[in-house]
């Protein structure tokens, strides 16, 4: 789907969610086809022609402006990442890039230092497709414990995040709330293609997974785009049983992020996390 066709269906997937009694629209008890806003509404909300907002849905108009965009973004109720979104996807429009595949990602020294300096915190690094690039023994134990410690070393054996969550049934059986999990990671590979339309590879990731999954396909078909942040999770560890844990996204570079989990200190989930710290150092892990 090229950027025009993308951000048309992110402007219908958004429009048809948005229903008029949220933005104060009378109807005064008009039946209507379908619970969300008309075009024509939706253009006059944003101030601009009701034909012209047509053409740019439909995929027949190249040059929407910035005050466009943010004026469609205000009528549309996004936050701040979504309005981001939109303008990604305009820029995809006008650029039409030809997709490519990317080198393989890094990691500099300062960020493994950084993970060797946080051994009773679970870390994971992701890169821009969710691909693990790596992880501290705690963040391995807790996340990904049945799959081999070293494979984010070698760049074409690293697991991805986004596809263990819809593939692998261990991390279906580990978040007791799969699917708030789930549809973050499907928001935040959406939020990545849009700022990366040209990567072969996060292309090819989300083919294969609409392809295995029919879950994926149906969260990637609603068009929700923002990166991960912060939530709470409910998980069940086969070493240390039932915890909940906050899960954070901190930001590393453009393109890399460190998500870690913590628990209050002196509760019953800090304390599973002490113990599966102990566990994995007497194990060696």
């Amino acid at each position: 789907m090229d950027g025009q066709s993308s951000l048309g269906a992110f402007l219908q997937a958004r429009r048809s969610r948005l229903t008029p009694a949220e933005i104060g629209l009378d109807t005064y008890g008009e039946r209507r086809r379908v619970p969300g806003l008309r075009r024509e509404e939706l253009a006059l909300l944003a101030g601009v022609s009701a034909s012209y907002y047509a053409r740019l849905e439909q995929g027949h108009s190249h040059n929407a402006s910035p005050e466009v965009l943010d004026a469609l973004a205000r009528a549309l109720n996004l936050d701040e990442a979504e309005r981001r979104h939109v303008h990604d996807l305009a820029g995809l429009a006008a650029r039409r890039p030809a997709a490519r595949r990317p080198p393989a990602e890094r990691v500099d020294g300062a960020t493994r230092r950084l993970l060797e300096s946080m051994p009773e915190v679970p870390a994971v690094l992701t890169g821009r497709r969710a691909d693990v690039l790596a992880w501290n023994p705690l963040g391995h134990a807790l996340f990904a414990g049945h799959l081999d410690p070293t494979a984010p070393d070698r760049p074409a054996d690293r697991p991805n995040m986004a596809a263990l969550i819809f593939l692998d049934p261990y991390l279906r059986e580990l978040y007791g709330t799969w699917e708030s999990k789930a549809r973050a990671a499907v928001a935040n590979l959406r939020y990545a293609a849009g700022r990366h339309p040209d990567d072969a590879l996060l292309g090819a990731l989300v083919g294969e997974l609409s392809m295995k999954s029919d879950e994926f396909a149906t969260m990637w078909a609603d068009h929700r785009a923002r990166p991960c942040t912060a939530a709470e999770q409910r998980m069940w560890h086969p070493l240390v049983g039932t915890l909940t844990v906050t899960q954070q996204a901190l930001r590393v570079t453009d393109d890399q992020t460190l998500l870690v989990a913590t628990a209050p200190a002196g509760s019953e989930d800090h304390t599973a996390l002490r113990l599966l710290a102990q566990a994995t150092a007497r194990s060696g892990a």
